[in-house]
């Protein structure tokens, strides 16, 4: 199962998007654009789960796929 999260980054002015907890393969400005486009990404690669973290880092969300 593919992993995929959505986190800011350090100084919380951009969200990273991270697949399998590697490198960050995107960033964007906006929360909710990252959350769209990591939906898609973990929808088009099922079965995979996406975490969704707060500014702390901490498991905000968690949606299966």
């Amino acid at each position: 199962m593919k992993e995929y999260t959505v986190a800011p980054n350090k100084d919380v002015t951009g969200w990273l998007i991270k697949i399998e907890d590697v490198a960050p393969t995107d960033l964007y400005d906006e929360r909710d654009t990252a959350v769209a486009k990591a939906e898609e990404m973990a929808q088009d690669n099922k079965p995979s789960r996406l975490y969704i973290l707060d500014q702390n880092h901490e498991v905000e969300e968690e949606r299966s796929y």
